[in-house]
């Protein structure tokens, strides 16, 4: 018992640390708009160049986060014991579901970064 608890204490630890790296890719996010926004008022190339850059780093660290997730998930189901209920075994499967979905976003998210030079798809994530 108290092994399960150390590791959820663990679990909490890096989920700390995820945050504020979530509070750092919100800057970001507000620094790429900035930059977005000055090449379609000054048609500034150079803003256009640095926001695509920042938009993949952003996403690539994004992707980074969902896959610690979507690891995370994995390892819920392997921990799955037989006599678990089924509503604990059904909400870890949609956990895992949930977090596979949203790495597939990611990886779409980060292609048209890198594809979409026009900056023609507004990107949005969560």
């Amino acid at each position: 018992m108290n092994n399960d608890i150390n590791k959820r204490l663990k679990q909490l630890n890096t989920e700390d640390k995820i945050w504020i790296l979530y509070i750092g890719i919100i800057f970001m996010s507000f620094y790429s708009n900035h930059l977005e926004r000055k090449y379609f008022v000054n048609h500034d190339l150079k803003s256009k160049d640095e926001y695509r850059k920042l938009t993949t780093l952003i996403f690539i660290i994004l992707i980074i986060v969902y896959l610690y997730f979507l690891k995370d998930s994995i390892d819920s189901i392997r921990e799955l014991k037989p006599n678990d209920s089924k509503k604990k075994r059904d909400l870890v499967y949609l956990s895992f579901l949930g977090s596979l979905l949203i790495a597939i976003s990611g990886f779409i998210f980060l292609y048209i970064s890198i594809v979409d030079n026009d900056l023609n798809i507004e990107l949005a994530f969560n």
